[in-house]
């Protein structure tokens, strides 16, 4: 049983998948690099931006710096709101707070960005914090994002905490602070992927996740 669970956002809460496709395609565009099949962007969802355009396209630090710029252009304009609730997501969250469990957010998406969305989704009221990436990079990894969002809301004691995602960041990142891992397979990793990162347990619909943590 755990009595702190940490989700991820994206791919776990709501699937972006539209709108960050379509923030990547405008900066690839942006670049000079003609947009992909649409499939083959759905990678970056998940690890954080900068790294993304570096690793997945070997951009300098300055072009990945333009890039992630560009994205956002789009990203607030219209991408934020390409966006969908998965089913059974609201009252999953409403069961876990009514059990007096403490729901923080830990995602590598900018905490701007997410707590617009989750508010404008109506799903911000049942966190106790929303903690996310820092707009200029400096936290982004999700090892730093979780224990920002620990040491947020003063939690010292790990052995009752989980975090729940969709992607290897999430394992490995909750790994890192000493948190296991809920992997969901409705959102975008694979179950090859989170269970080679080391998911304690994996979720294939919504309605797992509460019998797994409670």
């Amino acid at each position: 049983m755990y009595d702190i669970i940490l989700f991820d956002l994206d791919g776990t809460l709501t699937d972006p998948g539209e709108g960050i496709t379509n923030s990547v395609a405008y900066a690839l565009e942006k670049c000079g690099v003609p947009a992909p099949d649409r499939s083959s962007l759905y990678r970056f969802i998940g690890p954080p931006l900068l790294d993304s355009f570096k690793g997945f396209y070997g951009f300098s630090e300055e072009k990945a710096r333009k890039a992630v710029a560009y994205y956002r252009e789009y990203f607030q304009e219209k991408g934020m709101w390409e966006n969908q609730v998965y089913d059974g997501v609201e009252e999953m969250l409403k069961t876990l707070r009514d059990a007096g469990k403490r729901l923080l957010v830990a995602t590598s998406k900018p905490e701007l960005f997410a707590r617009q969305i989750l508010t404008h989704f109506g799903l911000a009221q049942y966190f106790e914090y929303i903690a996310g990436a820092t707009m200029d990079e400096t936290r982004n990894a999700k090892d730093a994002v979780i224990a920002y969002a620990l040491e947020s809301c003063h939690v010292t004691d790990l052995s009752r905490a989980v975090m729940v995602g969709d992607r290897e960041y999430d394992v490995l990142g909750a790994k890192k602070v000493g948190l296991p891992a809920i992997g969901v397979l409705f959102g975008y990793g694979s179950r090859e992927e989170l269970r080679a990162a080391g998911a304690a347990a994996l979720a294939e619909r919504v309605e797992e996740i509460c019998g797994l943590v409670m």
